[in-house]
């Protein structure tokens, strides 16, 4: 019998299922992160593999038993950067003497979508720091809209959300802008209350912008005029993407699965996205994953095999 391991890789951490032909689960094992950009091949492969070894030793099947392995991958969006992942697991696993028949890397995006659909048509929509959508059409072919990243996209996401409450808060600071509750929620939560504080912070100390995203939220659920502005113009944003991807698909309806802490979760800024999706997008269906991501990638790594 055939197995496959799917790996679900994130910034904090990976997630590793290994499973039969049928998708019936056999063991699970959970590791370090496999965000190869920022941590380096290396180390990330030695991570994969432990994670690897782990779920075939919980379930007692051996290395060569298993007929391909795919990850998805946080910083995999790029096919050459995939590849240099792929390049140094393999010969990370060769000098070890174990090689595996196939051996992938994709998005963690990409994993996501074959998760949510269990290999068959569909698109998902990400809404967390960033934000970015895939289809794939009736012919298997798969297409994206978004991810330019937060220098010329990201709309709609995290970021966005928190960039725009930051420049709302540099005009209320001025007078330039419309007073805003979002100054007396940065003053409490990350104790900026001036200018220079505020300059200090994202230009000299890193500050996570889209940590500013939940403030925005927060103020628009207290209708805070500022922040439901925000809320109002980057949900619009996303229902942009939805009838691009529509075009794309060239598809009659729409079924869409949303992902990412900022649409999918239960605030005020996912219902009123999902309130438009309604009333503008009517051909599309908003519909629950039908498989985690790392089942995603055991899908994938069955088509892989064959």
């Amino acid at each position: 019998m055939k197995y496959y391991i799917g790996l679900d890789g994130g910034g904090t951490k990976t997630k590793g299922i290994l499973a039969d032909h049928n998708l019936n689960v056999l063991s699970e094992a959970t590791g370090g992160p496999s965000n190869f950009l920022m941590l380096g091949t290396d180390a990330v492969s030695e991570t994969l593999f432990n994670v690897i070894n782990e779920c075939l030793e919980n379930a007692d099947v051996k290395f060569e038993d298993v007929g391909a392995v795919v990850l998805g991958s946080t910083g995999a969006g790029r096919r050459s950067d995939a590849e240099q992942l792929e390049k140094a697991f393999i010969f990370f696993t060769a000098t070890r003497g174990i090689s595996f028949k196939f051996f992938r890397v994709e998005s963690d995006a990409r994993i996501a979508l074959e998760g949510a659909f269990a290999g068959k048509p569909g698109s998902i929509l990400i809404g967390g720091t960033g934000s970015i959508m895939f289809g794939k059409d009736e012919n298997g072919e798969i297409h994206r809209v978004g991810g330019f990243g937060r220098f010329i996209g990201d709309e709609g996401s995290g970021y966005m959300l928190g960039k725009q409450g930051l420049t709302a808060i540099a005009k209320h600071y001025d007078g330039r802008g419309k007073k805003t509750i979002l100054a007396d929620l940065l003053k409490t939560n990350f104790e900026i209350e001036e200018p220079s504080q505020l300059i200090t912070r994202i230009y000299k100390k890193k500050f996570d912008i889209a940590s500013v995203a939940p403030l925005v939220i927060t103020g628009a659920e207290r209708e805070d005029a500022v922040c439901l502005d925000i809320l109002e113009k980057q949900s619009d944003e996303l229902i942009d993407h939805i009838h691009a991807m529509k075009k794309m698909l060239n598809a009659k309806s729409l079924n869409l699965s949303l992902i990412g802490s900022i649409i999918a979760s239960n605030n005020v800024y996912s219902k009123l996205f999902k309130e438009k999706v309604k009333k503008r997008c009517k051909s599309c269906k908003i519909v629950k994953p039908e498989l985690p991501p790392a089942l995603g990638a055991i899908v994938m790594a069955k088509q892989l095999a064959s």
